[in-house]
């Protein structure tokens, strides 16, 4: 398997706060986003993100009533409802309360495709655009195993494969571009920033005992 390292960079973040849209919360929300472009057609992108069978081998068991309308439990993790599902472009859910949502776009380009995963929570949920430093960096490794998955790379179990220290050490690079991106929006101070690196530092890239 490749170096991990090298992956840095391939995915783009941002953290904004803007208006709800149509089947978001009211109100002023926290827009956390990762971009990354796969060079695999979207129809296979969407299976990888989709499929109970496929989403274990690269995110974590999935399961539950998968359609629109639904529920479903990430094993060790949020739970939800379906809310939104257009094959092969569109997948929104709820992660964890109704308030917190998951919106997956893809957009093909020829034989590549752009996906989009925005995490938003309203503002007063998130506290400030710090919020970003508590999701983002799990968001980042979530896309990264998505490409390793699609390459053909196998990871073996993704939530052992997060806890090794090749992971923690990217997550520790990721970090740092996450309070980078957070202090560049302007959407939080910079104690708030301290403090959600602290906690990022601590969940995604402790140190080894």
């Amino acid at each position: 398997m490749k170096d991990l390292i090298d992956e840095l960079g391939a995915a783009t973040c941002s953290v904004a706060r803007r208006a709800g849209g149509p089947g978001e919360a009211d109100g002023e929300l926290v827009s956390v986003a990762v971009r990354r472009t796969y060079p695999h057609a979207a129809d296979d992108v969407w299976d990888a993100v989709t499929d109970p069978e496929r989403l274990a081998r690269w995110f974590a068991p999935v399961s539950g009533d998968l359609r629109p309308g639904g529920s479903f439990q990430v094993e060790g993790n949020a739970g939800g409802e379906i809310l939104a599902c257009e094959p092969p472009r569109l997948l929104r859910v709820s992660w964890g309360a109704p308030e917190s949502q998951v919106t997956v776009r893809l957009t093909a380009d020829g034989e590549a495709t752009t996906l989009e995963l925005e995490h938003t929570v309203p503002v007063a949920f998130a506290g400030s655009g710090a919020g970003a430093l508590f999701v983002g960096p799990g968001w980042d490794v979530a896309v990264l195993g998505l490409a390793l998955h699609l390459g053909g790379d196998v990871v073996g179990d993704p939530v052992a494969w997060e806890g090794t220290p090749e992971v923690a050490r990217y997550n520790a690079a990721t970090i740092d571009a996450w309070a980078e991106t957070v202090t560049a929006s302007g959407t939080a101070t910079a104690a708030e920033v301290a403090g959600g690196v602290a906690a990022a530092r601590a969940q995604f890239a402790p140190e080894p005992a």
